[in-house]
């Protein structure tokens, strides 16, 4: 038998009975699509997270009070206790590595602005001119914090694009007075929207000098100090400097953690690849579970065309040929379940992305391919007994009992 007579025989079997034909196409499409689906949403978590990793800036170097133990990264990395005091001392320290080439000291607090009889909380983050280029932030209107001397800074505010349209609706921000507390703050530029990132939606923040920000905030310790280092490959270079200067200062105690941005995307990169990787093989067993389901109706399938086999046997068709027909059909079966699933799986994914824009959820293509060959061989796999069944039969036994 010829391999279009195999495949015309394989379509003709599965018109034969359509409802046995939907439903093992049935079973088949949602386990390639939950792969492709649940893939694309692990995928989308993974580039969502580098994209937002790599918009904080470039060449970045963090250094965070305290020392972590087991040398380990992990996202309680960004907050927890401070057991440790990183100074503004320390910060200017940094910046006279060779590797190093802007610092931006960092505290941040949580304060009431009062604007234009307005009154809006909102977080308050205090640094240098250094910040703006540091973390890649673009000014929508007018100037950044002034190139100033770290210790002493003047009243003045940049606030973000929305915490603007919060307190000053369509007026013009520029110019007018902020109240903090007891101080009050000239607003002298706007934020560029950007939307939220790692927890902070730098359009509501507003940027204070980093001086008077400890003074209001009642505290001498920085949250954190950005590094940026001259250039990529000098990353390594400008955490290894920081270490020892700091450590220098601290007493010969190594008493504060330095992190690269490579080191945070490498691990946040690995944790939700596993994850991925663990989703897509729960998700693979539901193919398992079709590919049962496909042997059970070839097996119902041979049960019923034992005269069909038995006149094809008679009419001299061989052992082989048989087993190679009932073959085509299961991978006829398998590719087009498989198929409708795959369009299922994209579907699936486009909805993820009408939900939530900002998360990437496409499909990579090791999943896509992982999810369609599984398909097929699950199907090959599973009908193989059918197929064996249906070539060892008698053609006289079957016919006779037609």
């Amino acid at each position: 038998m010829r391999a279009p007579d195999l495949l015309a025989f394989a379509v003709g079997a599965a018109r034969g009975n359509r409802v046995r034909t939907a439903l093992s196409m049935l079973a088949m499409a949602i386990g390639v699509a939950a792969v492709v689906t649940l893939t694309a949403l692990g995928d989308g978590a993974r580039r969502y997270v580098m994209r937002e990793f790599s918009a904080i800036g470039s060449n970045l170097v963090i250094v965070l009070p305290g020392r972590t133990e087991t040398g380990g990264i992990n996202p309680g990395s960004f907050g927890g206790v401070t057991p440790r005091d990183l100074t503004i001392d320390d910060a200017r320290a940094v910046l006279r590595a060779p590797a190093v080439r802007r610092v931006a000291p960092l505290t941040v607090g949580t304060s009431e602005l009062s604007a234009s009889g307005r009154l809006r909380e909102s977080m308050v983050v205090g640094s240098t001119a250094e910040f703006l280029q540091v973390r890649r932030f673009k000014m929508g209107q007018g100037q950044f914090l002034p190139d100033e001397d770290w210790g002493r800074g003047s009243p003045v505010m940049v606030v973000g694009a929305k915490l603007r349209a919060d307190l000053f609706g369509n007026a013009s921000a520029l110019g007018q007075f902020v109240r903090v507390g007891d101080r009050r703050f000239r607003v002298i530029g706007v934020l560029a929207a950007t939307g939220s990132g790692l927890g902070m939606n730098t359009d509501e923040i507003a940027v204070v000098p980093v001086s008077i920000a400890l003074a209001m905030f009642n505290t001498n310790t920085l949250f954190r100090i950005l590094v940026e280092a001259r250039s990529r490959d000098a990353i390594d270079a400008a955490k290894q400097q920081a270490a020892a200067i700091l450590q220098a200062r601290h007493e010969g105690e190594k008493d504060v953690t330095v992190i690269t941005q490579d080191a945070l995307l490498a691990t946040f990169d690995r944790l939700i690849g596993t994850l991925t990787l663990a989703v897509a093989g729960i998700a693979a067993i539901s193919l398992s579970v079709a590919g049962i389901l496909v042997m059970n109706v070839m097996l119902v399938s041979v049960a019923q065309r034992r005269s069909e086999i038995g006149l094809l046997k008679a009419l001299g068709a061989s052992g082989a040929t048989i087993r190679r027909a009932f073959l085509v059909e299961a991978a006829l079966l398998s590719g087009l379940g498989a198929l409708v699933g795959y369009a299922l799986g994209l579907a699936g994914a486009a909805v993820i992305r009408g939900l939530y824009p900002v998360f990437p959820a496409y499909p990579p293509d090791w999943a896509v391919l992982a999810g369609l060959g599984t398909a097929m061989l699950t199907g090959l796999v599973f009908g193989v007994l059918p197929a064996r069944r249906a070539a060892q039969l008698d053609p006289v036994t079957a016919l006779a009992r037609r």
